[in-house]
């Protein structure tokens, strides 16, 4: 059985969309970058410490997790703590592009698969206005870097450079990958 260690809801409809089956258990770990730790090798880190800790209980199955990160000028941006981060985030990302990274981790029979993989997003300028109704809509409140691009966000994303799906929050490609090597499908 696979095991999909997370509360996403996004994560798990574009697993279903794939035709992957699994049972969804969210891991709990603290998410705290370490002093100088990369953002790609961040997100790896916590997608390895989420597969990790749900695979202790499970031993017999296999775990994917994934963490999604957004970088902006060097500066990771998470879930928004509140609607103020929110807008700082939202903010910080107009009219500029970025890098959305999701770190992957696929724990089976003792052995690990690990990687990540990055999107370069646009993003055209928003106004405050714009910023206000989409924080007054909720739909950034649990999404890194305040925004989902397959919602509201939408308007305002021009271009992407990479995998659609990376950005929504799990790289189907990678984990269908991940999947054969494994021999789970």
């Amino acid at each position: 059985m696979l095991i999909l260690a997370s509360a996403s809801p996004r994560r798990a409809e574009l697993l279903r969309n794939a035709g992957i089956a699994f049972t969804a258990i969210p891991a709990s770990i603290p998410e705290e970058r370490s002093s100088g730790e990369d953002p790609a090798s961040y997100a790896r880190r916590l997608a390895a410490e989420k597969a990790r800790a749900v695979a202790r209980q499970h031993q017999n199955d296999a775990v994917l997790s994934a963490d999604t990160i957004v970088v902006v000028g060097g500066e990771v941006l998470e879930k928004p703590r509140d609607a103020e981060d929110a807008r700082s985030m939202l903010r910080r990302l107009s009219g500029r592009t970025h890098e959305v990274t999701t770190g992957v981790c696929l724990a089976s029979k003792g052995k690990e698969w690990i990687e990540s993989e990055t999107t370069r997003v646009e993003m055209t300028q928003i106004s405050d206005g714009e910023i206000d109704f989409y924080i007054s809509t909720g739909e950034p409140m649990d999404k890194a870097g305040a925004y989902a691009i397959q919602g509201i966000a939408s308007r305002w994303i021009p271009r992407i450079e990479g995998c659609y799906f990376n950005v929504v929050g799990l790289p189907v490609p990678l984990v269908y990958r991940f999947l054969k090597d494994s021999e789970l499908i």
